[in-house]
């Protein structure tokens, strides 16, 4: 999807077509992957900087912006080695979200936190979403991170694309939405899809 590499097979179709190289795709890995060397801002600018887009001011205060919409405006100067986990992947997130892309990916970003912070960090994505609209792709093993997250779940089975289910939930969604019948209701369809049933 990303284009990294050629396809075996399918294509993938972006309307109205997407540049990787130029910031219209971002990606969010399992582990942050944040330069040590550098404080939490200047991760965040690094894309820019590698595309140069933008004055060296206006890089930086778009990543100011950023590091205060994941809330971490105040740990703009800390190094890696200074950051918890889970601020770890909030400036991964705002560093994703720095180009402005069209289309971000999701690979497991929450897979090594607690369930508290991964249920945080799930509420800050969906108010992201709420406020840039862009497509994400999220690749997830959790039925109730899946449920919560999406508009549209991919089930994928040994390796290949076993069914597509329309997420009924309104939105905007809060944590709340766990606790209802309608909830419960998806997560067992996408339960019984995981499982061929």
């Amino acid at each position: 999807m990303a284009g990294l590499e050629t396809p075996t097979a399918g294509t993938v179709t972006m309307d109205p077509p997407v540049k990787g190289d130029a910031g219209g795709i971002a990606f969010v890995f399992q582990q942050p992957s944040l330069l040590p060397w550098r404080t939490a801002l200047q991760n965040v600018v690094l894309p820019l900087d590698l595309i140069g887009k933008g004055s060296p001011v206006s890089r930086r205060e778009i990543a100011s912006d950023l590091l205060e919409t994941v809330g971490l405006k105040e740990a703009a100067t800390h190094f890696p080695s200074q950051l918890s986990g889970g601020m770890k992947m909030r400036v991964s997130i705002a560093r994703a979200l720095v180009t402005d892309p069209h289309v971000l990916l999701l690979d497991e970003p929450f897979a090594a936190l607690d369930d508290m912070l991964r249920n945080q960090l799930g509420q800050l994505l969906l108010e992201i979403w709420e406020r840039r609209r862009l497509t994400v792709v999220m690749v997830t093993h959790n039925i109730a991170e899946s449920v919560l997250l999406s508009q549209r779940i991919a089930v994928m089975r040994e390796g290949a694309l076993a069914s597509v289910l329309e997420n009924p939930l309104p939105r905007p969604r809060t944590e709340d939405i766990r606790t209802t019948v309608e909830f419960g209701d998806f997560y067992g369809q996408v339960s019984h899809a995981l499982r061929g049933e």
